[in-house]
């Protein structure tokens, strides 16, 4: 019985790794090494739960003077690896450990010389990766390593060699990834409880422009199942044995054991970013009566419980496989910063407190977060159809932060200001949060916050964005220069700010609407039309103005950065989302269209943005950058401009060629898929729904494209959501037959390409039948949002 217990857990094990002919599950689709080449340090994480604070994973490329914005952390083209990290945040990272055999290295060596550190090869046939999970043979010592998580604990498996020289190092003291420079840091080895317990210091690179005494501290409880011969510490290349603490820059520990042929030795790594006490209570309370398969198992079985929140049958196995990936990497960023007990680390470096349930446990999470810089168009409107608790955890995280620091954020790691694009999106995303019915949060406290995000700019610096707001209200445009920050890396985005700040005065106009606040709306409409201020009638684009308000002089569209922050004039002259009917008028139907689709004719010869260049910033001077956030409404314009399957096309033709299925040809080749947004495009793209006003107006819609599955069913939250399920069910589905013919919405004729949100919410059917030759007739008998 035993024998037949153990093949059973063996091919279980085997078949998350492999294919076969069993039925495959949600999470079986799901593809880690796509896009893993040239990827972001928080992108490739495989051993973490959704959204969870431990992210474990190798890292090939991230010590110290490798660690940049990217490429950094883990990249599938290279055959060594540095040791395994346990946090993986924007502007968060550390704790490093690896098991090692042999001569005693401190250093990890280089890609080009492994053999100079304690850097490890590694079997590439033996890398498994999964959600969840990750394991892989480091050939170097003969040593099966494997990873799992809890939401704030890492589990380790290490299976050693026969060996008097085994060793578990933790490297803790040298910066990892986009985490910067480590100012101070400790470890420490308990005999008595057979603990390593530390902490680290350092300064995200991004908080030296927003918040210069803004430091991130990281805490760490490693438990150990087996006791060590001996301890040493290690500051760099110094080396003390016998010695079981060290503090400074450049620190760590090793335990040395002596193994026999296949013992494993595990390790449960509890995290914080309060307290090595709150590491500890972490780990002991997710950790209690669990063995490594436990959490192995119960992990695949979150990621399939929430991947299962949208089913697709149907299309092909690429397509399944691309779909899921995208959801996965949705739902893999953002990380939780509280502890178990509802403890977190507040902007004035103080702990608060998250009111706990009935049982014990936080009502709901606070995020680590890149900015929402486009997130509207992607993770936000997958969050509102089946994760709308996420969301509402999303928006009351940001809320504390509010409370506490007297500003919405625009980027956030550990309580520290973090902004990357400073247009502080938040405020819209709160408003689309309330539109979509998701308000069981603060409202009055959240108006508050939208209505100074949006409005006010005394006190307000590059930490909590839109430090140029002052410009923005006053004249009701940003000129190409702004004095206050006479740097060129952050002065010259005036053209692109002021038509972000628009948008994002609409979303907190239709909320000030829907509060019945008429004053406030009137105030915030006006503000919304500012980016006409912008267009030129002579040129038909969008074209930055000097302080003086002439416009640019020597202007080129095509010109990347100059007045626009990544991306160019004929990329955001279509950043105007919430008044496309206007933009149409003053370009003119004819131009428009014309513009419009010789701009997707042209990219699709470049995969529709950077080609094959592996180059984050590789599409910033094309017509179109499907690899960066200013783009991602485009295809759908069509909608509003009269010609609905040039948007099913183009939706459907952008999933098929900028997305790939190997680790160079992922989101685009080696572009910036920023914490789940490219990947939740293509999830919404491959539903054949999106909303261009990102869900921001008083009566949201979702505008229609192209499906690439027979049937989609998105469980609704009953929390949240008076409906079970929304089915968008398509016939005569193929690869080829991009086209809408026909639709009914719940058994009635649907003539238009949108319909209202609520449909969905309520539940509903959706039913599209599909051909190879478009209808020009279907979806233009009115354009989104008009009723």
């Amino acid at each position: 019985m035993r024998t037949l217990i153990s093949l059973f857990l063996f091919i279980s094990l085997l078949y998350s790794c492999q294919d076969t002919n069993v039925k495959k599950q949600p999470v079986d689709w799901v593809d880690p090494q796509i896009g893993s080449v040239h990827c972001r340090w928080f992108f490739y994480t495989p051993a973490a739960l959704p959204m969870g604070m431990a992210k474990l994973a190798p890292t090939t490329n991230a010590y110290g003077s490798y660690g940049s914005w990217t490429p950094c952390g883990y990249d599938d083209r290279h055959h060594s690896i540095e040791g395994f990290a346990h946090f993986h945040e924007f502007q968060i990272g550390g704790v490093v450990t690896i098991p090692t055999t042999g001569t005693l290295k401190t250093l990890p060596g280089s890609l080009e010389n492994p053999d100079e550190g304690y850097r490890s090869r590694i079997d590439k046939n033996t890398e498994c990766s999964t959600p969840g999970y990750y394991s892989v043979n480091l050939t170097d010592y003969n040593i099966k390593a494997e990873l799992t998580a809890t939401t704030r604990t890492g589990f380790h498996r290490y299976t050693f060699p026969e060996s008097s020289e085994a060793r578990i190092l933790f490297d803790i003291g040298h910066k990892q990834g986009e985490s910067a420079t480590v100012t101070d840091a400790e470890v420490t080895y308990h005999p008595e409880s057979n603990e390593v317990t530390g902490w680290v210091e350092n300064y995200p690179v991004y908080a030296i422009f927003c918040q210069p005494e803004g430091k991130v501290k990281i805490y760490f409880a490693a438990k150990l199942d087996k006791q060590p011969e001996s301890v040493g510490t290690f500051i760099n290349d110094k080396i003390t044995e016998n010695s079981h603490a060290v503090q400074g820059p450049g620190c760590g520990l090793f335990l040395n054991f002596k193994t026999k042929e296949q013992e494993q030795i595990q390790m449960q790594v509890g995290l914080s970013y309060t307290s090595i006490e709150n590491a500890r209570n972490n780990r002991e309370i997710e950790s209690k009566g669990k063995t490594f398969d436990n959490v192995r198992n119960s992990a695949r079985e979150t990621w399939n419980e929430m991947l299962g929140r949208v089913q697709v049958e149907g299309g092909t196995d690429e397509d399944k496989t691309k779909f899921y990936t995208g959801l996965y990497h949705a739902l893999l960023g953002r990380g939780i910063a509280n502890d178990i007990n509802g403890q977190f680390i507040q902007h004035d470096k103080t702990v608060g407190q998250i009111p706990l349930d009935e049982h014990g446990l936080p009502q709901y999470a606070h995020h680590n977060t890149d900015g929402m810089w486009g997130g509207f168009w992607n993770l936000t409107q997958i969050w509102t159809l089946a994760y709308p608790e996420i969301y509402s955890s999303y928006v009351k995280s940001n809320l504390d932060f509010y409370k506490n620091s007297g500003w919405l954020h625009d980027g956030e790691a550990a309580g520290v200001y973090t902004n990357g694009v400073q247009t502080n999106f938040q405020g819209l995303v709160i408003c689309a949060a309330y539109q979509a019915g998701i308000r069981d949060f603060d409202i009055h406290t959240a108006w508050d916050a939208v209505r100074k995000n949006e409005l006010e700019y005394i006190g307000r610096d590059m930490g909590n964005g839109k430090y140029d707001n002052e410009y923005f209200i006053k004249r009701s445009y940003i000129p190409l220069k702004d004095y206050l920050y006479p740097n060129e890396w952050v002065c010259n985005f005036g053209a692109s700010h002021t038509l972000e700040y628009a948008f994002s005065c609409y979303a907190a106009a239709q909320l000030a609407k829907a509060l019945g606040k008429t004053a406030e709306y009137d105030t915030l409409l006006h503000y919304s039309h500012a980016y006409k201020n912008l267009f030129d009638p002579e040129t038909k684009y969008i074209r930055p103005r000097e302080e003086d308000g002439t416009f640019m002089k020597d202007f080129d569209p095509m010109k990347g950065w100059k007045g626009f922050q990544e991306g160019n004039a004929a990329q955001y002259t279509w950043y105007v989302p919430h008044d496309v009917k206007n933009l149409i008028s003053l370009m003119g139907i004819d131009v428009f269209n014309e513009r419009l689709e010789n701009t997707f004719a042209e990219s699709r010869k470049t995969l529709f943005g950077g080609g094959k260049e592996i180059d984050s910033f590789s599409g910033v001077e094309k017509l179109y950058n499907q690899g960066n956030q200013p783009c991602l409404h485009d295809a759908w314009l069509f909608n509003y401009s009269g010609k609905p399957w040039l948007t099913q096309l183009y939706s459907r033709l952008i999933c098929d060629e900028f997305y790939g299925l190997t680790p160079e040809h992922g989101y685009g080749y080696g572009q910036d898929e920023d914490q789940g947004q490219l990947g939740a495009w293509y999830v919404l793209a491959a539903m054949g729904l999106f909303d261009v006003q990102g869900g921001t107006n008083i009566t949201p819609s979702y505008q229609i494209g192209s499906p690439k599955f027979n049937k989609i069913t998105i469980k609704l939250n009953p929390k949240y959501y008076s409906g079970k399920e929304f089915i968008i069910e398509t016939e005569n589905c193929s690869p080829t037959n991009y086209y809408v013919q026909s639709a009914t919405l719940n058994g009635k004729p649907l003539d238009d390409c949108w319909f209202y949100r609520k449909e969905i919410m309520n539940g509903g059917h959706l039913k599209l039948k599909m051909d190879s030759i478009p209808n020009t007739q279907w979806g233009i008998a009115s354009i989104p949002h008009s009723k």
